[in-house]
């Protein structure tokens, strides 16, 4: 890559500010959430310190992901409207100390929870850093328009780390919680980058708006939406739930059901500020976390 251009002459020294923002502690509190939850809802308990520590390993992981997809994009970045600002490209942060930060990073992560907790949980997050970094920033991003559906496995991992950081195991729950982030990636993320098409277009990068149009795109978010409800469902049918998961579960993929068909009927050119695109990406944060806070309440009131 052409990295001159990414940057300007970087400050020394970094501030705490920037790389804290490189670790992207927006997309980490969803990653916390989650992978508390999955813990939470583990069939055994955890001491209290240990638990705070195995959550404390998997944000420290999310973050170094962060860093390292930071580092890698940071031409890429440059050139986007929505991430010109960001501590790489205004050169707040040189390449060479974002690199050792998030390898740094990475590694206390991996090998406190392994310590902390178990060496499976920690092959898990090993492996779910490598999966974001390489395996989606620097192999499938730049190379298909699939990127976001295959890569939505990078952010599917938390609520299987947390299970596996109690218990040790993997067992069918946490594969469905896994499953459900990974459905849920592509129509979340496909409403967004219809508002961002023009930039992605700019940078090279092949997400599926500029690949394949705006109508494609809405009519693959409805499709991803029907396996999406089908798995956020399924606990409840298998008995791994109760019914208090089982009816909140089945009225809020009704809502996302609804709204991603309204996506999918639009036929506007370009999306608008307040149409059915924006209706759902801001719906379908808050149906994550309402889905989850529900499966806990769910375990904790049947225990």
């Amino acid at each position: 890559m052409d990295n001159a251009a990414a940057t300007t002459t970087p400050r020394y020294p970094a501030s705490a500010a920037d790389l804290f923002a490189l670790t992207k502690p927006r997309v980490m509190t969803l990653v916390v959430f989650t992978a508390l939850c999955g813990l939470l809802v583990a069939p055994q308990g955890i001491h209290p310190i240990l638990g705070f520590t195995a959550i404390l390993c998997i944000a420290v992981g999310a973050g170094a992901s962060g860093v390292l997809n930071m580092w890698y994009e940071a031409d890429i970045d440059a050139k986007m409207k929505r991430t010109a600002k960001r501590p790489l490209p205004t050169g707040r942060v040189e390449r060479q100390s974002a690199l050792h930060f998030g390898v740094g990073l990475s590694a206390f992560s991996v090998i406190l929870l392994g310590l902390a907790t178990n060496w499976l949980a920690a092959a898990i997050l090993a492996f779910a850093i490598f999966f974001y970094a390489v395996i989606y920033t620097m192999w499938l991003k730049p190379r298909t328009a699939q990127n976001i559906v295959i890569g939505g496995a990078a952010g599917a991992f938390p609520p299987l780390l947390g299970w596996a950081a109690v218990t040790g195991d993997v067992t069918v729950l946490p594969i469905l919680l896994f499953g459900i982030i990974f459905l849920w990636t592509p129509p979340h993320f496909w409403a967004l980058s219809l508002f961002v098409r023009t930039d992605y277009a700019a940078a090279g990068i092949p997400m599926l708006p500029v690949v394949a149009g705006n109508k494609e795109t809405r009519r693959q978010i409805f499709l991803y939406t029907l396996p999406l409800v089908a798995s956020a469902v399924a606990p409840w049918p298998l008995g791994l739930t109760g019914p208090i998961y089982g009816i909140a579960s089945i009225a809020l993929n009704l809502i996302f059901l609804v709204l991603a068909a309204r996506v999918a009927r639009n036929t506007a050119d370009e999306p608008a500020g307040m149409g059915p695109e924006k209706a759902l990406f801001k719906y379908s944060i808050l149906y994550l976390f309402a889905l989850f806070a529900v499966l806990v309440a769910d375990r904790m009131i049947i225990a």
